[in-house]
């Protein structure tokens, strides 16, 4: 079959199944049938003579050449959509909920500004905050629970930039250095903390998943030590609370210290061993970006966070 002669509506529903890897989600987000998308998918297998997609158990897996196809087919259709899509945003007009997932503090660092918008500008929007238990979200954008995932992805981060054709996208918020935390009258407040004195306390691990390993324990290994980690939180909150009454000592990003609500209870000092950065990104499916909607929100977000600057300094 010649491009001639091809239907171009086969190119949308391939786009859709690549971009969900799922022929159920592909129908919803195209208002298909389940059985109508099987049969586009079938018709330009015949036209390309290629399997293009396999069935997994998960969903759809692609063939190399429906890999190599995809950018075109995607890059055609995205300039397409913005040829003819709307352009303008009516925010006192919308009418919209967003799910996003995030980790306690930093929603309590990005939701102050956002909200307070909304009430002024936007009261048709809503927002939804989902429980971010994990430090791989696209499952959950893949999957449509979420419109945003925001906090420290690093292994998802990596291999995006990798230059791999995915359907998820992202923008880096912010970035941090590691500090270490303890109340003001902990026995090490008073005296520069070594090593040995690091190693030999008890610890606090914010760990969304409850495994009492982070990315401390990786710095620490490589130099040939090791610490106890007494306890595990989930939330940056409760490990401000539990730091200030106790001995524990907690290692996190130094911007996220206000947002344990505990500041004055706490001092922080310089970790005794190298630690990369911590990353903040904002990760989305590329279903929602060019919506103008999903666009404003994380215009919004980046704002926020360049507004909230100073309680990360």
């Amino acid at each position: 079959m010649s491009f001639l002669t091809l239907d171009l509506n086969l190119l949308r529903v391939f786009d859709a199944v690549m971009t969900e890897q799922n022929l159920t989600r592909a129908a919803n987000r195209l208002a298909m049938t389940q059985p109508a998308v099987s049969n586009a998918v079938k018709r330009l297998r015949d036209a390309l003579n290629d399997e293009l997609l396999i069935r997994t158990a998960h969903g759809v897996k692609p063939t190399a050449r429906a890999e190599s196809l995809w950018p075109a087919v995607r890059r055609a259709l995205s300039d397409l959509e913005e040829a003819v899509a709307p352009q303008s945003f009516e925010l006192a007009k919308a009418n919209a909920t967003f799910r996003m997932a995030m980790a306690d503090a930093t929603a309590a660092l990005l939701l102050p500004h956002l909200v307070r918008l909304i009430e002024k500008e936007a009261p048709g929007i809503d927002i939804r905050m989902v429980p971010l238990t994990t430090r791989e979200p696209r499952p959950m954008l893949l999957r449509g629970d979420i419109d945003l995932a925001i906090g420290f992805f690093p292994g998802v981060v990596a291999q995006l930039q990798g230059g791999s054709e995915t359907p998820i996208r992202h923008e880096r918020l912010y970035s941090g250095q590691y500090i270490c935390v303890m109340r003001n009258d902990h026995p090490l407040a008073k005296q520069a903390l070594t090593l040995d004195a690091y190693c030999s306390a008890n610890h606090l691990l914010v760990s969304f998943s409850g495994r009492a390993r982070g990315l401390v324990d990786d710095a620490l290994t490589s130099i040939g030590r090791n610490r106890r980690i007494l306890l595990t939180v989930n939330q940056f909150f409760t490990a401000g609370k539990v730091v200030a009454a106790s001995n524990l000592l907690m290692v996190l990003p130094r911007h996220l210290i206000a947002a344990t609500g505990m500041s004055e209870m706490l001092i922080a000092k310089e970790l005794p061993f190298p630690m990369p950065e911590v990353h903040i990104d904002m990760l989305w499916h590329e279903r929602d970006a060019r919506s103008p909607g999903h666009r404003w929100l994380r215009d919004q977000l980046v704002s926020a966070d360049s507004l909230g600057s100073s309680m990360k300094k």
